[in-house]
């Protein structure tokens, strides 16, 4: 049976673990060849041992997403091979630690935006080309219900997930006419390394795993998937508008 990702080209960004590692494992089931972009080089070497067992291929690409030069050399790398890339799930995220508003140092601000906001609009300037020559490219970018509720000491990770929301909202508006369908996905408290970060005492046992979400994140990336500007939000299991719940 034909694998519906079959000979195509995914490009995932913080593969290395957590919902990203799992992700890329479930596109390399469906058939794609996963381009795995992360800093660390032992995880991706994992995940890469992970997908050949499941019997898929992968590219790895040891990158620090504030590299901005380093996303336009992998742009013009994937189109040098393959001519184009038919999924781009940008999940690569920081949260970083708790503090007031007015403690919050500037450099620590600076390097939450430029993983979760700066990062992910230069990999919409640099793959969207990539995406046009795919004949359905879809991109889904991890956001976060802290983007609306503004929860106390959370500010920088909070205004970020806000503004990457209102970026994606501009590129799926952007691309409304094109083969490209441009979503976000809210997972909610998952069973992850920046969950157990920012919440040190909760019983991460009680949560989902990155596996189980990367099931529903799946759908979203496959050629049969129609729709754009919307949000799927994992704790719910309901795509909303960016208004609100769809009709």
């Amino acid at each position: 049976m034909t694998k519906p990702l079959a000979s195509r080209i995914a490009l995932v960004t913080g593969a290395s673990r957590g919902i990203g590692y799992a992700t890329a494992r479930a596109l390399a089931r469906a058939g794609a060849h996963i381009v795995a972009v992360a800093r660390t080089q032992g995880g991706l070497e994992e995940l890469d041992d992970d997908i050949r067992k499941d019997g898929g291929t992968a590219t790895l690409v040891p990158l620090d997403m504030t590299d901005l030069d380093g996303i336009a050399r992998l742009g013009a790398a994937l189109n040098e091979r393959h001519g184009k890339i038919d999924v781009l799930f940008g999940n690569a995220g920081m949260a970083g630690t708790s503090s007031p508003l007015g403690h919050t140092d500037p450099k620590f601000w600076d390097n939450v935006m430029a993983v979760n906001v700066t990062a992910n609009f230069q990999l919409i300037r640099c793959m969207e080309p990539l995406l046009k020559e795919s004949d359905a490219g879809r991109a889904v970018f991890m956001t976060s219900g802290i983007a609306h509720k503004a929860n106390a000491y959370m500010g920088p990770y909070a205004a970020s997930k806000a503004a990457l929301d209102a970026l994606v909202r501009v590129w799926a508006n952007e691309t409304a006419s094109t083969n490209i369908r441009v979503n976000l996905f809210s997972p909610g408290p998952i069973r992850t390394r920046m969950r157990a970060t920012v919440m040190p005492g909760e019983d991460p046992m009680i949560l989902d795993t990155p596996e189980q979400v990367a099931e529903y994140i799946l759908p979203m990336c496959l050629p049969s998937w129609t729709e754009s500007g919307k949000m799927f939000d994992y704790k719910t299991k309901t795509l909303m508008s960016f208004r609100g719940p769809a009709a």
